[in-house]
């Protein structure tokens, strides 16, 4: 007798070993397969894109990119500077104008309506979302453009905000929608009223996913160029006011230079798409960051 204990050896154990051959597993390998190259090809044009930006517009950033008016035809040096700023001025009275609308029509339909009105108010909105975005631009040049007589960049910022709305009133919805119902009954039972609650509690916690449907909301609004094309004229000086009729924007001039047969010009419609690329990276980043400072 061997004065070593034999290992003891579980008869079902063997059972919980999978057997890659059974065809559930074979299966389940196959789809998660499936799913990886999905993500590939999903992924693989996306930087296909952005390389290719780089690629044709780096050879064009420098100082003067930034700092000087956009070329004429047959001149070789210049910026994009002025469409930069139009760019910012343009989104930046679009956002005034679709932040606050946004963010308010979600917190009544999360908040204080229910039954049938939320839920055709949210139709409308998934509606909306799906507006091609010239239609937003016949909208303001219809009811504003055609109204004052001339065209302004006011004009271009209302038809921008329109695009803006349904994103923003969606995203801060669902936000709104996630805070666990727990947290408003325990700000009640304390004594806060409704609004107390809304504005104390349940906004600053959702404040991160409203931020991001924002980011969302103005990147789209950065490269749009049909609303412009029907609200504004384009111009490669510098933008003087909200109320001229005249704009250069990043969007409008990749537009007017990548439709030319002018090498030079078409260097420069690549530069500006990768400075607009580049400035809803950054939107997107100071987003994420502005979220995780807070107390949320």
């Amino acid at each position: 007798m061997s004065n070593y204990a034999q290992p003891y050896t579980d008869p079902g154990a063997k059972s919980l070993i999978r057997d890659r051959s059974r065809p559930r597993d074979i299966l389940d390998v196959a789809m998660t397969g499936l799913a990886g190259t999905c993500i590939a090809l999903t992924v693989i044009p996306l930087f296909a894109v952005l390389f290719y930006v780089l690629l044709k517009g780096g050879s064009r950033l420098n100082i003067d990119l930034f700092t000087k008016l956009p070329p004429a035809a047959g001149q070789t040096t210049g910026g994009i500077a002025s469409a930069i700023l139009g760019t910012l001025m343009v989104v930046g009275i679009a956002a005034l104008i679709a932040v606050p609308f946004g963010v308010l029509a979600a917190i009544f339909l999360s908040e204080f309506s229910g039954g049938q009105v939320a839920q055709s108010i949210r139709f409308a909105t998934n509606v909306m979302s799906g507006v091609p975005s010239i239609i937003a631009g016949v909208f303001a040049y219809s009811s504003i453009v055609l109204t004052t007589g001339q065209f302004s960049v006011i004009a271009g910022a209302i038809a921008l905000a329109v695009l803006m709305l349904p994103t923003i009133v969606r995203t801060t919805d669902e936000a709104l929608q996630i805070i666990p119902q727990d947290i408003r009954q325990a700000s009640v039972g304390i004594g806060a009223s409704n609004y107390q609650t809304v504005l104390q509690v349940v906004l600053p916690a959702a404040i991160p996913a409203i931020l991001t449907g924002v980011t969302l909301a103005v990147a789209r609004a950065a490269g749009e160029t049909a609303p412009l094309l029907f609200t504004v004229v384009y111009t490669n000086n510098w933008p003087r006011g909200p109320f001229a009729p005249t704009l250069p924007s990043l969007a409008y001039l990749v537009y007017e230079f990548a439709r030319g047969f002018d090498k030079i010009l078409q260097e420069f419609a690549w530069a500006a798409s990768l400075v607009l690329v580049l400035l809803v990276l950054i939107t997107s980043i100071l987003t994420r960051w502005a979220s995780r400072q807070g107390d949320f």
